[in-house]
């Protein structure tokens, strides 16, 4: 039997630390960092028709009013339509647009499940994602799984997963999530084995997640009730004013520390969320003088230079992160 999982896509982030290439305007999203194509439009094409047991429905996007366009752009680069673009009147971070975007995907289809996943992340193992989200769907509905990175090395940027006990199928009952550490806190993590990185995407059934809000349902509440306050226009939801009132608070925060109901797929799968230009400079192709260029950028031994409206050159750098865009100029430390 198919089962069938609507991509619910968040695109609500400014991606400020990729400054000055991602703008509040234009997001690092909508950049084509790794690849030919936009991070948005890579996020929506791993998550489409079939795999296995599994049909991917067109996915709800989330984001704001003045990157409806940037998204549509997105969506036509790999041939996609929404299900709905929720237009949010306010960010207000990932539990109110996870209980959104279940009740949302409940008007679709009540029978399918949720794939919560942001639109900034990279992913260069698909079959691996793949595989990691069938292996989820068998316990996503009575679980709201989240799915864990294996760590490759003491990573400090991250907040990680303590896996519990053993649930089957290569998941288990999350014991705890752990803040971002510090970097003999984040080795021990590896040492002792069983933590992962937190990803930040979810699957779960819509009503699932909607009855774990506890103490935080107010954040559920006010989503419900800008929902039912919505302007709609053909695939577009506008919420109504009362998204903007609804705390602001992480899914993990609001509802996976709290509820017995949290699972993890640890999974392996060629994942970064390019929160850096040191992780960019990690994953981008690099010359055999290390040099990692972007855009209409040149190397020659340590002089730079670098064209994109405005020109640049640093001479007798080393380890230098040099970005020149028409709205500004970053030179820092790697």
């Amino acid at each position: 039997m198919t089962l069938r999982i609507i991509p619910a896509i968040m695109s609500g982030g400014a991606g400020t630390r990729l400054w000055p290439l991602s703008t509040e305007d234009h997001p690092k999203q909508f950049h084509a960092l790794m690849g030919p194509r936009t991070m948005f439009a890579d996020a929506v094409a791993r998550m489409r028709g079939e795999v296995g047991d599994i049909s991917f429905a067109p996915p709800i996007v989330l984001c704001g009013e003045k990157h409806v366009l940037r998204v549509r752009s997105a969506l036509s680069e790999v041939d996609i339509e929404a299900s709905a673009i929720v237009i949010e009147p306010e960010a207000r971070n990932t539990a109110a647009v996870a209980a959104t975007a279940a009740a949302i995907a409940n008007e679709i289809d009540t029978s399918a499940l949720v794939l919560l996943a942001p639109s900034d992340h990279v992913i260069t193992n698909t079959a691996a994602f793949h595989e990691a989200i069938q292996r989820a769907a068998r316990f996503a509905r009575e679980r709201i799984v989240t799915f864990g990175i294996t760590p490759s090395h003491a990573a400090t940027g991250y907040g990680y997963i303590k896996s519990g006990a053993e649930l089957g199928g290569g998941l288990f009952a999350v014991e705890a999530f752990k803040e971002k550490p510090d970097e003999p806190t984040a080795q021990t993590y590896l040492d002792q084995r069983g933590y992962s990185w937190n990803s930040g995407m979810f699957l779960f059934a819509p009503e699932t997640l909607l009855a774990e809000f506890g103490a935080n349902a107010a954040i559920r509440d006010t989503a419900l009730a800008s929902i039912q306050s919505a302007t709609r226009t053909n695939d577009e939801i506008r919420l109504g004013p009362a998204y903007a009132t609804a705390p602001k608070l992480p899914l993990d925060i609001a509802v996976m520390e709290h509820t017995s109901r949290a699972a993890v797929a640890p999974c392996d799968i060629g994942w970064a969320d390019i929160g850096s230009w040191a992780e960019v400079w990690r994953l981008a192709p690099r010359d055999t003088e290390g040099f990692a260029t972007l855009g209409p950028a040149a190397s020659a031994d340590t002089s730079k230079m670098i064209e994109s409206g405005v020109k640049a050159e640093t001479r007798d750098g080393d380890n230098l992160v040099v970005i020149a865009t028409p709205d500004g100029l970053l030179i820092t430390p790697r």
